[in-house]
């Protein structure tokens, strides 16, 4: 809060980068609004924080400027996201006669479920059970975990930076839920000294949904005494489990009394929208959205999506996605001062909480200012900061509607860029949420790069002479799509391959689910794929899986977890919540 007071006057004199009478798209401009958006001063406008905040204001004052309607509540529509997590009262670690202290010999995983476990312990080595092509490593053969804590190696044998056989099956997260499946009441994750020679305990992140049994991590210290009968400490069996690539577990005759209590703090963030309306007495009904996410990353650490996670430091996000919203506010101004020739309706939307899974967008279009259907298009802009030598301009979604091709080519008929087109319509950003509704999207990007989720990207490194051909081909398909005579025609084009940065699978049952729920009950399906084998099986939009290949599902780490498991040809039993009833599906994958 410190640093509000210089934040707001900020705000006051950068709003002055209005510029009524020069509507056009500037590279001025664009520096202006970066200076403010993607400032340390904002600290990275992680949701629910001040920099957040006077992002929104800032955004919502130039929509002012530009007259435009303000939709929901003076601009702003709110909502609820999980900001923080921390330690609640009461955790607790007794081995024997010996209590432990939270904080320093333990502590609870974000993801860690609420619950209190009296049993024995079982240590499990580096808690592997893999089934690969080339080797493989059971680190729970000829042991028994039922109803009993297990006690885990962090990392894996191969200590080097680069990918390994084993790098899919190290993070904590996946160990415990394989855990889990093998029955274990309770997760005790110990860091060997070759993993982390400090043996730091974990942070509480920011937000992760939980599971349904405790996790606690434990030092070195504590590990050792539970290893006490077999003379062995932690590091000895780790060398060892390193030296000899091969299990090392064992029932070392201990038992264990753990509680782990663990809060989810909620704050409030929000989208920012305006609209212009358009003058076609018909038309004027139908929206087209324009759409750029305002969040990033905050100061980045463990949990946060930054791709340096032990680095502590502003994420401005100036190509992710200031340069977005810079661009959103330069096309409200220009289309502002074109309001009288309009026919349709413009909806200027700068999304929040995009970062934590599309938050914002699908909040938006679950509780849409008109009727969802009216919208007859989407345009997402995401990093469109950084348009390179070769000109190449990614475009997704030119498969959600039949003239999405050929109007792209068209308003290029000058080669200014090289276009690069895919047809899917579900990616990694905001116009997912509206694909799912049967919308036609556009999704512009200038692509990734090696500053992308790190602090190094800032706003010095943005091309903004780029930035401004790249406005002004949007601006150009806004204004066709705005003045079509009739509206784009809608086409399914779902996901072909992986989308992101989340790990690869085997097989795919075709569906978007639903990133945004932590309320534990499932996943909801948001869209299925025609043709593809959850359609094929009976699954609908709206269904709520509970299981698959009969083991439970809570949440989305859940799912893509049990999906990791599946194979080409396989059966798999699904069941799902439907209208409050519970139904069994087969689906061949």
């Amino acid at each position: 809060m410190k640093f509000l007071i210089p934040i707001l006057f900020v705000l006051l004199v950068k709003t002055c980068a209005v510029h009524p009478d020069n509507p056009e798209i500037t590279q001025k401009e664009l520096q202006e609004h970066e200076a403010v958006l993607a400032s340390d001063r904002l600290a990275g406008r992680y949701p629910g924080t001040e920099g957040d905040r006077v992002a929104s204001e800032y955004i919502r004052a130039h929509f002012k400027a530009y007259k435009m309607d303000m939709l929901f509540d003076d601009g702003f529509q709110k909502f609820e996201v999980t900001g923080s997590t921390e330690a609640g009262k009461g955790n607790a670690l007794i081995t024997g006669s010996r209590r432990w202290e939270y904080g320093k010999d333990f502590s609870a995983f974000p993801f860690s479920g609420s619950d209190s476990v009296a049993s024995s312990v079982v240590f499990a080595g580096y808690g592997f059970s893999i089934v690969a092509d080339t080797f493989t490593w059971d680190d729970y053969r000829n042991l028994d975990v039922a109803g009993k804590w297990c006690l885990i190696l962090r990392g894996e044998p191969e200590k080097n930076p680069l990918p390994s056989s084993f790098s899919r099956f190290t993070d904590d997260r996946t160990k415990a839920m394989l855990a889990a499946d093998k029955g274990a009441s309770g997760v005790l994750f110990v860091s060997g000294s070759q993993y982390d020679r400090m043996d730091e305990l974990v942070p509480m992140r920011r937000t992760e949904s939980r599971m349904q049994i405790p996790v606690l991590h434990i030092s070195r210290k504590v590990a050792d005494d539970l290893l006490e009968a077999s003379g062995k400490s932690i590091v000895w069996y780790e060398m060892l489990a390193d030296s000899c690539h091969c299990p090392v577990g064992f029932d070392p005759g201990k038992k264990v009394y753990a509680r782990a209590n663990v809060l989810s703090h909620k704050v409030w963030t929000s989208n920012v929208a305006g609209l212009l309306r358009g003058n076609d007495p018909i038309l004027q009904n139908e929206y087209i959205v324009i759409g750029a996410h305002k969040d990033h990353l905050g100061m980045g650490g463990p949990g946060s999506g930054s791709r340096v996670p032990d680095t502590l430091a502003v994420h401005n996000g100036a190509d992710d996605n200031a340069s977005g919203v810079s661009l959103l506010l330069e096309l409200a101004e220009k289309l502002s001062a074109h309001r009288n020739e309009l026919k349709r309706s413009i909806i200027f939307v700068a999304f929040g909480a995009e970062e934590m899974g599309i938050l914002g967008a699908t909040y938006f279009t679950n509780h849409p200012p008109f009727d969802i259907h009216s919208v007859k298009a989407m345009i997402n802009l995401d990093m469109v900061g950084r348009l390179r030598d070769d000109r190449s301009l990614q475009i997704g979604g030119t498969g959600t509607s039949a003239e999405a091709e050929a109007l792209l080519r068209e308003l290029n008929r000058d080669s200014v860029f090289r276009l690069v087109m895919s047809p899917e319509g579900i990616g990694p950003s905001d116009h997912a949420a509206f694909y799912s509704r049967n919308i036609p999207v556009f999704f512009l990007s200038t692509g990734a790069h090696t500053d992308y989720h790190t602090p190094y990207d800032d706003a010095d490194k943005i091309n903004y002479g780029g930035m401004v051909q790249v406005g002004n081909y949007v601006y150009a398909l806004a204004w066709a799509l705005d003045t079509l005579p009739k509206g784009l025609t809608f086409r399914e084009s779902g996901p072909a391959g992986q989308q992101g940065g989340r790990p690869r699978f085997k097989v795919t049952l075709g569906i978007m689910p639903d990133f945004t729920s932590t309320d534990n009950n499932g996943l909801r399906v948001d869209f299925v794929t025609r043709d593809k084998p959850a359609w094929r099986g009976g699954m609908k939009k709206g269904d709520i899986i509970v299981s698959l290949d009969r083991k439970p599902v809570h949440n989305i780490e859940e799912y893509m977890y049990r999906l990791s498991k599946l194979s080409s040809g396989q059966l798999v039993e699904v069941e799902v919540l439907r209208d409050g009833k519970k139904e069994l599906l087969f689906i061949q994958l």
